[in-house]
């Protein structure tokens, strides 16, 4: 129970801060582009609505952007601010005076940015979809899509795409837990990611966990070329990063001496 009430004040303080807007911005501007350039050039679209291939064909449009740069972007804000909100308002030290242990404080907040990343993927899909029905409904010449859409294949590239960012999510939470300053983990998880993108040819270009979703997607969409399929599961390489950056920031927390 106190580990309830402590998630329920944590996601109180989230709806107060930036994080909020920053889900539904992240989820809605890839599928809006979509949309606005289609309502803009639905006269040559009839084709494309009639393709048997369709929904692929949407699904790589709109995942390129997103599992490349939005969402590692998105989590490294996200994580930031969440941590922000204490040393915004000087508040670490009053939270630890409260009944509640430090595992409770560390994995309510970190539960709160985990059911944020859940939003985005809910969101997204929905703009996805919306963004392809849209379209057919204001215009006569585009009609429904015939494809069928592949319930199965999505669930589990959504899964996979889920999976690829939780490394990313546990070390920028350790970033932002560590530096009271807001530029310091912001700025190192992008340099982590303009650095990964430059390594992105290497062959164990897939150690780096920023990476993993642009592999996953160059791979799933059949744009990784000639380049050597990893010789790991992304996934499960990925929830490995993800036990230990997450082991790795408990115990700093606990262990740091200035909380805040």
């Amino acid at each position: 129970m106190n580990f309830i009430n402590s998630f329920q004040s944590e996601w109180l303080k989230k709806k107060r801060s930036l994080a909020s807007w920053l889900v539904v911005a992240g989820a809605a501007f890839t599928p809006s582009i979509i949309l606005m350039s289609r309502i803009k050039n639905a006269a040559k679209l009839s084709a494309l609505y009639a393709s048997n291939d369709f929904w692929q064909k949407l699904w790589n449009q709109t995942w390129e952007s997103m599992a490349v740069f939005l969402l590692p972007f998105g989590i490294i804000l996200a994580a930031g601010l969440i941590a922000q909100i204490e040393y915004k308002n000087n508040t670490w030290k009053q939270l630890h005076t409260t009944p509640q242990g430090f595992a409770t404080i560390f994995f309510a907040k970190f539960l709160v940015l985990l059911i944020m990343l859940v939003e985005v993927f809910v969101l997204f899909n929905v703009g996805m979809y919306l963004s392809a029905v849209i379209p057919s409904m204001l215009f006569a010449n585009l009609p429904y899509p015939t494809a069928p859409i592949p319930y199965a294949y999505f669930l589990k590239a959504n899964i996979n795409f889920f999976l690829d960012c939780l490394p990313i999510l546990a070390l920028q939470y350790l970033l932002s837990l560590q530096f009271k300053n807001f530029l310091v983990p912001i700025g190192t998880g992008f340099a982590i990611w303009f650095l990964g993108v430059g390594m992105l040819p290497w062959n164990y270009s897939y150690l780096l966990p920023y990476l993993h979703g642009t592999i996953d997607f160059l791979i799933s969409s059949g744009q990784f070329g000639n380049r050597k399929i990893p010789p790991l599961n992304i996934q499960l390489l990925a929830v490995i990063y993800f036990v230990l950056f997450t082991v790795a920031s408990y115990v700093l927390y606990v262990t740091k001496k200035e909380k805040g």
